[in-house]
């Protein structure tokens, strides 16, 4: 692991916003690095207030949308609300389809088959609109590159309002409106909302014209905060407000798809990352393993048993999607070591019969095992379908644009993408990603880092402290948890190994006579010889709460440890 330090800011902007906020100098040294310079700015980030929110009218388009829609809905046309069967898209279709829903009865919902219909806009999507009678789609997460797809529909006489993230290529589809923060032309302050996100600014603009205000939106929260949690976009700015906002509706009043899950956790109040970590999956799996449409059921479901039912089902997804996205890692691991390709730049693997649901998972799986920019295929009827995940600091969007003479369509962002390609083009495209990585890539992105906020003493770390720390969540991109580095530490002697295998490590670390802290290092099992015998070292770590017993006390999150 490389241990990166953050630059320490200039002492005179510490010690400035240390005295107007009546801190100390370590967290007056966190707030910096993360650009908050002044009281306001602070005030800003530890209050996140509604108001703070952007005027959706100053999105590209927006006042075209919301015409239409009212024009839609004056004429009692039928209204599809088109989404991907991801996270970010299934979320985006129930928040605005139940919005719609509140005031405008004929409005349908519609998740593309991700085996029979791939990513995106569909031609079947298009066709089932025509035959039902909608004359105006929605899409949601998508649309943004469907230039062939948006002029079929408009030869069906159908209109389309685009509502997308992604970054769009050199020409727009011909719709009525295009959302897009990404878009060149777009003037809206906040590019890195996600699909869910540019969702809720549309009902936000359409709240405006019917004359609510933000407050009356807050339910829909929920959905955004999961959306923007799941697709790792950064928690900054707008993002934030609405995951703080977002956390507060899950934590007391959350809709009863997601009551159905919660429901059966003993944790009762959960963070962004518990969010992530078991509400996405279960959304998610619907779409992996059987199809999206099902977890729209439950985010839209108002009968808390029948929400329950869906629960249970999506479940049973999860569960499975856990055992194959195990058992073809295992697969993908032993083609690398088959094929001698441990030393490569990138890792790219194919096998027809692996489960195009779990392939995203498997990528970012082996990017954990081997560091690098991945790509895992699978057959997609007459074609490969791949997902590709890549490390910190490299942008694999760029390096497939790279090799798009291989490619037959492509999608995505830096970190996460994926692509279709024909069977006959897998060789050579393996090999041109490969040349492309290695001829951009920083060698240093090979290795993991560790980004270190500051040093710190054991003695600093205390429950004044503690509190402080808690209010600069919601973490995530752009905003991680506070990561600090420790040198000159000794076990006590109560270092061990613990979990299957002994995997994990617990130790209890003291510093020039300081009193005892635990810590816990989750795949760390194999540094205790580093500590054992009262032997110097140093740690890199975050600090968290644990409960036990109904007793509170801190210890330090471990992510690595130097002798």
């Amino acid at each position: 692991m490389r241990w990166t330090i953050k630059p320490k800011p200039e002492q005179q902007q510490i010690d400035t916003l240390a005295q107007a906020l009546g801190v100390d100098e370590l967290v007056a040294q966190l707030l910096v690095q993360r650009g908050i310079t002044n009281f306001s700015e602070a005030k800003e980030f530890f209050r996140p207030q509604l108001s703070d929110l952007h005027d959706p009218f100053l999105m590209r388009d927006m006042d075209l949308a919301v015409e239409r829609i009212g024009k839609a809905i004056a004429k009692q046309e039928n209204i599809l609300v088109y989404g991907d069967y991801d996270v970010d898209g299934t979320t985006a279709v129930a928040l605005l389809s139940t919005y719609l829903m509140e005031y405008y009865t004929n409005v349908a919902t519609y998740i593309p088959d991700r085996y029979d219909e791939g990513y995106g806009v569909s031609y079947k999507g298009i066709d089932f609109a025509q035959d039902n009678g909608f004359t105006l789609i929605i899409a949601l997460d998508c649309g943004v590159k469907a230039i062939d797809k948006v002029a079929y529909a408009k030869e069906k006489e159908i209109d389309f309002i685009i509502c997308d993230h992604h970054r769009p290529g050199p020409k727009l589809p011909d719709a009525v409106a295009v959302l897009d923060p990404k878009r060149e032309d777009c003037p809206y302050p906040y590019d890195e909302l996600c699909g869910c996100g540019v969702a809720f600014k549309l009902i936000q603009a359409l709240g405006l014209r019917r004359g609510q205000n933000t407050d009356d939106l807050v339910p829909y929260l929920d959905l955004v905060a999961t959306a923007i949690g799941a697709d790792i976009v950064p928690i900054t700015g707008e993002n934030r407000v609405l995951t703080y906002y977002g956390l507060q509706i899950i934590n007391t009043t959350p809709r009863i798809g997601f009551n159905a899950i919660i429901d059966t956790l003993k944790k009762k109040q959960l963070s962004i990352t518990d969010v992530v970590f078991i509400i996405a999956p279960r959304i998610n799996a619907a779409g992996r393993m059987k199809h999206g449409q099902h977890a729209v059921n439950l985010l839209t479901a108002t009968d808390f048993d029948q929400a329950r039912k869906f629960a249970e089902e999506i479940e049973r997804y999860n569960t499975d999607r856990r055992g194959l996205d195990q058992e073809i890692t295992q697969e993908a691991l032993a083609q690398i070591l088959e094929n001698k390709e441990e030393e490569r730049f990138t890792s790219v693997v194919y096998k027809d019969s692996w489960h195009k649901g779990v392939i995203g998972i498997v990528a970012s799986r082996l990017t954990e095992t081997y560091y690098r920019p991945t790509l895992v295929f699978t057959k997609s009827g007459d074609k490969l379908a791949a997902s590709a995940r890549s490390v910190k600091g490299f942008d694999v969007y760029n390096a497939l644009l790279g090799c798009a003479d291989c490619i037959e369509q492509f999608g995505g962002h830096k970190y996460a993408a994926g692509l279709t390609l024909l069977e006959e083009q897998y060789e050579n495209f393996k090999q041109r990603f490969e040349q492309v990585v290695s001829a951009t890539i920083d060698p240093e992105l090979l290795s993991p880092e560790i980004t270190v906020d500051a040093p710190i003493r054991l003695e600093e770390i205390t429950p004044k402290l503690m509190r402080v720390l808690k209010q600069f969540a919601p973490f995530g991109p752009g905003n991680m948890a506070p990561v600090f580095m420790a040198e000159g530490l000794t076990d006590t002697g109560y270092a061990r190994g613990v979990g299957e295998d002994q995997k994990h490590l617990k130790l209890s670390a003291i510093q020039n006579g300081s009193g005892p802290i635990g810590g816990i290092g989750f795949g760390l099992g194999d540094r205790l010889a580093l500590i054992s015998n009262k032997k110097s070292f140093s740690a890199a770590f975050s600090i968290e709460e644990n409960e036990w017993q109904g007793n509170v006390s801190l210890q330090l999150k471990l992510r690595d440890i130097r002798s």
